[in-house]
């Protein structure tokens, strides 16, 4: 199973959230965190983890090898134990690496293989931008989780931009991070599913971001407790939807209004919004 995560907008927590979630996969499934980030990773440097093997050597690796087992060869254990695989910090040399790793036409990729062996592979893609190169993967991903604000000026700019996510994923889902809009009103208006809304946890955040903790703290907190109801669910619709992305990809049936196509209706009411909540702040 390969399940991507990333934000279209500002830094919600996308990985934080994929250790969380890689901690608290259900069932004990072998699992790893692979950093895509074209602008370049954080797992190595807040936890000193060596710069070798990782994201660079995987993908040299990956150039001749789709042997799944690559993946978690290229891994580091995390304090979690979650094995991931970090991304250097320097931008040049992640945007290599991702692309490199990125399927094509002509091969799947190493990253795609693990997915299809078995285990999950989660891949945090960053901040999607239109010239990222993680969007190949995002369109293998059998998941796409994209992490917002919950604030009307969030959800605008991810309104937005859902047309082009529709063009890479056909059911991608939405994990709001903090307060402001609820889950239900998210749905109505971008007809787009909230899996989870994560509650503002910066003791648990703190520690999945590196600050030394006992284990208890992050698989017990309501972070972790969040992460793991979105591994549950993500683990059913696996079993339960067929694929809709990728290159085994069902065919979307006639006449069934996609659900990226409500999002541009909500772009206007909710750009309204945040216009509002921006006037009143002002005026306070």
């Amino acid at each position: 199973m390969l399940i991507a995560l990333a934000s279209l907008k500002g830094s919600p927590g996308v990985t934080t959230f994929a250790v969380a979630l890689a901690a608290t996969w259900p069932g004990g499934c072998r699992r790893v965190l692979v950093e895509c980030d074209p602008s370049g990773g954080d797992l190595g440097v807040r936890f000193g983890l060596p710069t070798s093997p990782g994201l660079v050597s995987l993908a040299a690796a990956g150039r001749t090898h789709d042997d799944p087992e690559l993946v978690w060869r290229h891994a580091w254990p995390l304090p979690s134990e979650v094995p991931v695989v970090a991304a250097p910090p320097g931008a040049a040399q992640a945007r290599a690496a991702v692309t490199a790793l990125a399927p094509a036409r002509d091969r799947a990729g190493v990253l795609v293989a693990a997915g299809r062996a078995g285990g999950v592979v989660l891949v945090d893609c960053g901040r999607l931008d239109p010239a990222s190169p993680a969007w190949p993967l995002v369109a293998a991903a059998d998941a796409l989780l994209l992490m917002s604000g919950a604030h009307a000026d969030e959800l605008a700019h991810l309104a937005a931009r859902l047309t082009t996510v529709g063009r890479w994923s056909r059911h991608p889902a939405l994990v709001l991070v903090g307060e402001g809009h609820s889950s239900s009103e998210v749905t109505r208006e971008l007809g787009v599913p909230v899996l989870a809304q994560v509650p503002h946890d910066p003791r648990s955040a703190a520690a999945l971001s590196g600050r030394p903790t006992s284990r208890r703290t992050v698989t017990r907190s309501g972070l972790a407790r969040v992460a793991h109801q979105v591994a549950r669910a993500l683990t059913t619709r696996d079993a339960d939807v067929p694929r809709t992305s990728g290159p085994d990809a069902a065919p979307v049936q006639a006449g069934v209004r996609h659900p990226i196509a409500l999002a541009e209706k909500a772009v206007a009411p909710l750009a309204a919004a945040a216009e509002d909540l921006t006037t009143t702040r002002t005026t306070r």
